[in-house]
């Protein structure tokens, strides 16, 4: 087949009116028409390429027969060799399933301290709650579990209500101020200013004091005043040196570890108001194995302690 020139002529197609003819030169009929002086010649397609086009051609036609191809009003044709992409999906999320099936029950029938004694099982459910936690706790505690403004770290040692892992299970099954569950861990600071316990200038006592043994401050007569306030109206939750409660979750404040910030500002609107923070009881959305890989993950994060009376078991190696 001729090709176009690029001499800038005009271009026009026409019927030269004397159709197809002999070309003397390549010894091959032309096709009858003729552009601008340039016909083209009615050469026959390549072997190879009609080869190719017709098994194309049968592929097709054997595919359409094997595998799912005719769309219907419902579904597809199911093809002779009954095979689908979710068929194939379905058989391998069920062999998934089967083989995590074992380890689920070895899970679930050993305590949540006795995990720490099978290695394997151990990496299997730190594996598995880590799965658990970025579906259901980063959106509080982050995706890193580094927490956020109301919402605790979980990679360091500072625990509110403690950092074993019988402790940190009990906190995620029954959570924390849960309405509906009558195990859930359970306290409520006093509003200071907002109930008129404190006056306007006792709150601020109170913060300069927080502010100096958090180290933030040195010590002043506000401090000094503060001092007596807090042994009245706060040591008997946080401590008298402000070393914390895990009994009640009761913050330390003589480190520099904030749940909602240590600024005096922020202080002022904790005493004054108060904090009321909520965690869901997971144990009444999850399955109890899922709890328990849950807890298994978050003690594995860096702060977990280890079990009252037991020694610590060695840092697993699918931790971080």
């Amino acid at each position: 087949m001729a090709n176009d020139h690029g001499d800038g002529g005009t271009h026009s197609a026409h019927n030269s009116g004397h159709g197809a003819r002999l070309d003397e030169a390549t010894g091959v009929h032309t096709v009858g028409h003729e552009w601008d002086g340039i016909e083209e010649l009615d050469n026959p397609l390549p072997r190879w390429w009609l080869i190719l086009f017709y098994i194309c051609i049968l592929f097709a036609i054997g595919y359409v027969i094997a595998y799912p191809a005719i769309p219907g009003r419902h579904s597809a044709s199911a093809g002779m060799l009954g095979w689908s992409s979710r068929g194939s999906l379905a058989a391998e999320m069920k062999d998934a399933d089967a083989g995590r099936a074992a380890m689920r029950a070895a899970i679930a029938a050993t305590s949540i301290e006795d995990l720490a004694k099978d290695p394997k099982l151990q990496r299997a459910a730190i594996e598995g709650g880590r799965a658990a936690f970025k579906q259901n706790c980063v959106q509080c505690h982050g995706a890193g579990a580094a927490g956020g403004k109301g919402f605790p770290n979980l990679n360091d040692d500072d625990w509110l209500w403690g950092g074993d892992i019988g402790a940190i299970y009990q906190t995620l099954q029954h959570g924390i101020r849960y309405p509906g569950d009558d195990a859930t861990r359970s306290s409520q600071m006093p509003a200071f200013g907002r109930d008129g316990i404190l006056t306007p200038a006792q709150v601020q006592d109170v913060v300069s004091f927080v502010r100096v043994i958090s180290k933030q401050d040195p010590a002043s007569a506000a401090s000094q005043r503060g001092s007596a306030i807090f042994a009245q109206n706060c040591a008997v939750c946080h401590g008298a040196n402000g070393e914390g409660g895990r009994a009640v979750g009761a913050p330390r404040l003589s480190d520099a570890i904030w749940l909602y910030g240590g600024d005096r500002a922020t202080l002022t609107e904790t005493v004054t108001n108060a904090r009321y923070g909520v965690m869901p009881a997971w144990g009444q959305r999850l399955d109890p194995v899922t709890v328990k890989m849950l807890a298994t993950y978050v003690h594995s994060l860096g702060g977990g302690e280890a079990t009252p009376g037991a020694a610590a078991p060695a840092a697993p190696t699918a931790a971080k």
